[in-house]
């Protein structure tokens, strides 16, 4: 496993030991001065080489290690090697490199598995659920548990996430419930997110992972400026264990303008987080020979100067071990981007407002379904050590089940949020053009009680009453 450096970092290297941790202000003076030492090296070291009548290399500013050639030859990608994808299982559970191993106890496998299991059960029940008319929309993870659980099973706690919408897994790893999935789903009094959401966009600021957002590929400037935050914070307090910022993103999100932005200013910056890319093989109904020309999502790190890494997605020994990787190299030398690619394919639907069976064929999915995908992979491994049979796998997926329906038919008949949260949140206090809307709405409410049932509502029109109250 190898990852792709950057020609800045000797400057780095050369200059960042002269920062001493200090106050806020003297922090930001010296990062200032960092940014200026390093554009005044390269002017000068660049003129002093051009001005040498035999030199061989010009450092110009856009292009530090450009050697001079004779040969015009343009680069041609067809005539290179695709980038690698890194593998430590095979598809039938072989680990490839004995002496290498796989980096996971016994124990932390089986925990893995029953995880990836888990969210395999839950999101048929939910996807069922949806089609019944009891969940308005629901997303599933079919072929991309071992990215998400494996991803975050190598995480420091205390590392910032932004997910897309397909991690659910990442939450079931850091310990987000079923009963916190179940009312995120239905939306209820005991939603983290108070209702404000649609479903499967969870968010936990307990578990350090900022609440999804529908629109495509917003969380990639966010993360990229968390993670200039958390550089100064991990430089500002060293007392504290250092922390990066995660993302992750579809290939599709890739071909958004943020996602550019976004690599542009982490690579520049320095900053300490890794992008993982998921790259399943569709955009919503959009397949991959339709969205690039060039090698994946890989190519594009190496292009922004980014340590880069492709893996196979199917196997959560190489998931687990390329990210324990990239996080060490994420906080070297103050911080650093990584870009990993993580290859997977999309077995089920993009989400339950598709039919994917419309733009690809059937017995595309089914194969892929039975030659190769993440819970299977490792369900070989753990037999091969003799640490799983079907005794137990049908033991777990019956408890599981059991585990599930028992949160979802709780989070069903919860009540729903309170009305009054529609309006709190927004300002510290009700602002005058608010409360006649809270009025306006209460008053409309008690004189047609037969249109607005509020029943289901915790509080019923009381909780207007109390707020109103409250910001008096």
């Amino acid at each position: 496993m190898s990852f792709r450096y950057s020609s800045r970092r000797v400057w780095q290297r050369r200059l960042w030991p002269s920062l001493t941790c200090t106050n806020g202000n003297q922090r930001s003076q010296q990062l200032i001065c960092l940014h200026a030492q390093q554009r005044r090296c390269v002017a000068s070291t660049a003129d002093g080489v051009a001005s040498t009548a035999n030199a061989e290399r010009v450092l110009f500013p856009g292009a530090l290690n450009s050697e001079f050639t004779n040969a015009m030859q343009f680069i041609r990608p067809s005539t290179h090697k695709a980038i690698p994808t890194y593998r430590v299982l095979d598809q039938y559970g072989q680990v490839l490199d004995k002496e290498t191993g796989v980096d996971t106890e016994d124990e932390e496998a089986l925990k893995l598995y029953r995880n990836m299991v888990c969210l395999s059960i839950m999101d048929l029940l939910m996807f069922e659920a949806q089609r019944q008319g009891r969940l308005s929309f629901y997303m599933v993870s079919a072929g991309e548990e071992g990215i998400a659980v494996g991803s975050a099973s190598a995480l420091h706690p205390s590392d910032v996430i932004f997910c897309q919408y397909r991690e659910t897994g990442v939450y079931m790893q850091r310990g987000f419930t079923l009963d916190q999935f179940m009312n995120q789903l239905f939306s209820n009094a005991k939603d983290l997110g108070l209702g404000r959401n649609m479903p499967v966009h969870y968010g936990s600021k307990e578990l350090n992972i900022q609440t999804i957002s529908s629109t495509l590929a917003t969380q990639i400037p966010h993360a990229a400026g968390a993670a200039y935050a958390l550089k100064l914070q991990n430089q500002q307090q060293p007392d504290i264990a250092p922390r990066i910022a995660v993302c992750y993103f579809g290939e599709g999100a890739a071909s958004e303008g943020d996602f550019h932005a976004a690599m542009n200013i982490a690579a520049t910056r320095q900053v300490p987080a890794i992008f993982v890319c998921r790259n399943n093989g569709y955009a919503i109904s959009t397949p991959t020979s339709d969205q690039y020309r060039g090698d994946g999502i890989a190519s594009r790190g190496a292009g922004y100067g980014m340590d880069t890494l492709r893996v196979d997605g199917n196997d959560i020994f190489a998931v687990r071990r390329a990210t324990k990787e990239a996080r060490r190299l994420a906080l070297e030398d103050g911080g650093r981007p990584v870009l990993i690619e993580m290859m997977a394919y999309r077995v089920g639907h993009h989400s339950t407002s598709d039919d994917s069976f419309a733009y690809r064929q059937r017995v595309e999915v089914e194969d892929w379904k039975r030659r190769d995908n993440p819970i299977t992979r490792l369900r070989k491994w753990l037999e091969g050590r003799k640490l799983w049979d079907e005794d137990r796998e049908r033991a777990l997926r019956s408890s599981l089940r059991k585990e599930i329906l028992v949160a979802f038919d709780k989070a069903e008949k919860e009540k729903k949020p309170p009305i009054s949260n529609a309006f709190e949140g927004v300002y510290e206090h009700v602002t005058e053009e608010q409360r006649m809307h809270i009025e306006e709405l209460k008053d409309i409410l008690e004189r047609y009680p037969k249109e607005y049932d509020i029943d289901p509502y915790e509080e019923g029109l009381e909780s207007l009453t109390k707020l109103l109250e409250k910001q008096k």
